[in-house]
């Protein structure tokens, strides 16, 4: 556990630009309207429960927090706890729900599916039309960097979008330091989730391995550099994904499947995003489709000999028949 006392005299300059973020983040919300975070105790959460206290009641807002124990270790349910009874001492109401954590595509994403679907429900029970994640700048920079080494598409390398309603990410804009200056100057206690130190996961490798050797090579604001390159990819992507949108339609049969000439006839940075979007709506857990996976299912249009689908994330088999593709679902294929 880790903090400091309440400092005095000027606003801490942290806290001011958290502060500022939180309502660019909620400006657009009206009065009375309902708002949920997402909190564990860690130094980012608890700031942003601090500064989300500060500024919601002066828009006229409804605040509420809800502490996920996903019961992975050892004293999660009193880590839940302690973190609820810091946000009501802010003067959030609070809540702490344990949740059952699968097994697909590893533990880390399991937990977050777990925990995106508790704060869904609690966001539709409660009526709050917007939930507010905490991650962080540099959150943004090891995204990227994961993106990266998996091979991924411009989509991945756009990181995550500030706004894609219900979910908003008003710290994106603040570093980790940022976030344990915030604590510290509103005289939070914070918790360090022992699974950010274990490099059994590529995050954390990722965090204390990877980034400070390329701040070292390539000189500081790595982290910076990475978030505001995934801001401009996210601009193109976003148009791009749009545009795709239209495309799919127009390759799409009646019976599901997609017209191999149209899609042949597509550009290919539309082709792509149509084959990957349909191949997630098949099943495939778009943080395990990677952009060789999209490659292989875009040969059996481009670059076909007869050749049978590529083996897809979820079990999604994909097959080429009668001048056409069709993405079969697990619980469809034998």
């Amino acid at each position: 556990m880790e903090g400091a006392p309440r400092g005095k005299g000027r606003l801490d300059p942290a806290v001011a630009r958290g502060r500022r973020a939180v309502a660019g983040a909620l400006d657009d919300l009206a009065p009375g309207t309902g708002v949920l975070l997402g909190v564990s105790g860690g130094a980012d959460s608890l700031a942003l429960a601090a500064l989300t206290a500060f500024v919601a009641p002066r828009r006229g807002l409804c605040a509420r927090a809800l502490v996920v124990d996903h019961g992975l270790q050892e004293g999660s349910a009193s880590v839940a706890r302690d973190a609820a009874d810091v946000v009501r001492q802010l003067g959030l109401e609070a809540d702490v729900e344990a949740v059952e954590v699968g097994r697909s595509g590893g533990q880390e994403s399991a937990a977050r599916s777990a925990r995106r679907a508790a704060l869904a429900s609690s966001a539709h029970r409660h009526g709050c039309a917007a939930v507010l994640l905490a991650h962080t700048r540099d959150d943004q920079a090891e995204t990227v960097l994961l993106g990266l080494a998996r091979g991924s598409g411009a989509r991945s390398l756009a990181g995550m979008a500030p706004r894609a309603d219900p979910w908003r990410r008003p710290l994106l804009t603040l570093t980790r330091a940022d976030t344990e200056a915030v604590c510290r100057a509103s005289g939070l206690t914070w918790w360090d989730d022992p699974h950010n130190e274990d490099e059994r996961y590529a995050r954390v490798r990722v965090r204390h391995d990877v980034l400070p050797v390329v701040e070292q090579a390539l000189g500081p604001g790595i982290s910076g550099a990475l978030a505001r390159s995934a801001d401009l990819l996210r601009d193109d992507a976003d148009l791009l994904d749009g545009l795709a949108v239209h495309a799919r339609q127009e390759v799409s049969r009646p019976d599901g499947g997609l017209d191999v000439a149209g899609l042949a006839a597509l550009p290919r940075a539309m082709r792509t995003r149509v084959l990957r979007a349909v191949a997630i709506d098949a099943g495939c857990p778009a943080g395990d489709l990677t952009a060789a996976h999209v490659a292989d299912v875009e040969g059996l249009v481009t670059r076909w000999r007869g050749q049978g689908g590529p083996a897809l994330p979820g079990g999604v088999a994909v097959i080429r028949a009668a001048g056409a593709l069709e993405f079969r679902r697990p619980s469809t294929c034998g």
